[in-house]
């Protein structure tokens, strides 16, 4: 006989005072902490606890009792359920507040630095619809909501299409309106959705692996145009032909229509063949240049990477070229360059920008978008950043005045952070989306660094991530 756990009785009448781990507000329960999803600091509210740790606690508001000043309405239906914009509730201002805070605690108590200026973060002038790229999950069995459930009514058909509900990698939230990015992305998973539908055929189930219709992905760019990539995970060569033809009438401003057929257990494209069915294969995205002198054009396939918001990513380049304060003389070393989109966007300030990447169809993305762009003073390299720094390469290229480093969550890896501080690069600006790997990093660096300055830029409203900028000067 299966002992049962005992249920943990709901916490009474909590005071939600801040913001923690995973954007989740914070409460006190006698000496332990509380991470509360759905709260809102300044609320008071009961708490029913999902997890139990020996110095924390974990749960979610079941009523509240007093609402916060800085609670507003949710916009989205499915706000709560969905999981992907968690601060729908909180008032803009304060969601920036809570960012900046974040980021001057993670340097001050992970790298333990503290910059000379903390710039006040640069909050994003559009709060919804502002992504460029959504990836949507189709599912035969959708997610029912509580209150669906207790409504007791039967719900026979579960296909869906949609977003992954949070902590469940196999359930899928089938959605209707997204406010996160702007129209036609829902009339085209709709129809998508409803045509299968129709046609009574197989959606993906990611338990059993079985199934027809598994992945879209939706770009579309400040251009206008649209790129759209289904993956199924068979060939079934009628009802595809049938599906991409119907796409492609419903919906003629599609400039690019692609497909996958991936038998594989993993959603990943990086690895398959991307088949186009019509269109050029890619679409192009625009940005203007620092001077304000036209615009710097991108291409963009569906395996490129690209920043997600991209209004906001124009802003946030301009930071990282003011804190470069790149002269005319100055060679520019920007690693994890990725297409090529921060080192061209430098190029009109430097002499010669050299980008460093390690992923090949990434440099071979940058290439061309020097070449779309006539940047002449440019070149890109694939290759393992730790192993960038080599006598050979500096021989080549000569030691830059300055170094733009933007990597990945999990931050440089220590033989960068060593490379850099044996080459005592006059100049870094380090770009991050993760302020507690760039901390960690920071700490390193301040052996032979100044932090200079310090600004948070909002890449994502209604979420509890946020970019990094700081500037570190060699010591003298």
């Amino acid at each position: 006989m299966v002992k049962r756990k005992k249920r943990i009785p709901n916490l009474q009448r909590i005071q939600l005072t801040d913001i923690g781990n995973k954007g989740k507000a914070v409460g006190r329960d006698k000496e332990r902490i509380v991470f509360v999803s759905g709260g809102v600091p300044g609320d008071t509210v009961d708490v029913q606890i999902t997890k139990k740790r020996r110095n924390y606690l974990e749960g979610k508001v079941v009523k509240i009792h007093e609402y916060s000043p800085d609670r507003v309405e949710p916009v989205c239906q499915d706000f709560g359920v969905c999981g992907g914009c968690k601060w729908q509730n909180l008032d803009y201002s304060k969601q920036l507040e809570y960012k900046e805070k974040e980021v001057r605690e993670n340097l001050r108590k992970i790298g333990h630095v503290t910059p000379e200026v903390f710039q006040p973060i640069l909050g994003s002038k559009q709060t919804y619809f502002y992504r460029n790229k959504l990836e949507f999950s189709f599912t035969d069995n959708k997610w029912l909501t509580q209150e669906q459930l207790d409504g007791g009514l039967e719900y026979p058909e579960r296909r869906g299409a949609g977003f992954h509900i949070p902590g469940f990698w196999d359930k899928v939230l089938d959605i209707n309106k997204c406010h996160l990015q702007s129209e036609p992305s829902d009339a085209i998973r709709n129809f998508v959705r409803d045509w299968a539908i129709k046609r009574d055929l197989p959606f993906f189930n990611a338990r059993s692996q079985e199934g027809w219709l598994r992945t879209m992905m939706i770009r579309i760019a400040s251009t206008g145009e649209i790129l759209v990539l289904l993956q199924f995970k068979c060939e079934m060569e009628i009802e595809r032909e049938a599906l991409l033809s119907d796409i492609s009438a419903a919906f003629p401003k599609i400039t690019t229509l692609q497909y996958v057929i991936n038998e594989k257990q993993n959603d990943s494209i990086y690895d398959q063949e991307v088949v186009t069915y019509s269109g050029p294969g890619y679409i192009q995205e625009a940005m203007p240049k620092y001077s304000g002198n036209g615009k710097l054009r991108f291409k963009i396939g569906p395996k490129s990477f690209y920043q997600t918001n991209p209004l906001q990513a124009h802003e946030l380049y301009k930071v990282v070229l003011d804190m470069a304060g790149i002269q005319k003389e100055d060679v520019v070393f920007d690693l994890y360059t990725g297409t090529g989109t921060i080192a061209l966007f430098i190029a009109e300030r430097a002499k010669e920008v050299i980008g460093v990447e390690l992923i090949p169809e990434a440099i071979l993305d940058a290439k061309a978008n020097a070449k779309k762009n006539g940047i002449k003073n440019v070149s890109f390299y694939d290759g393992d950043m730790k192993d960038i720094f080599t006598d050979k390469f500096l021989a080549k290229h000569g030691k830059p005045n300055i170094l733009v480093t933007d990597p990945p969550r999990e931050g440089m890896h220590a033989r960068v952070v060593q490379s850099l501080l044996y080459h005592e690069i006059p100049k870094i600006v380090y770009v991050s989306c993760n302020s507690a790997t760039q901390a960690r990093d920071l700490g390193m660096l301040k052996e032979k660094y100044t932090i200079k300055e310090s600004k948070a830029v909002d890449m994502f409203p209604h979420t509890h991530h946020v970019e990094n900028v700081v500037q570190l000067v060699l010591k003298t």
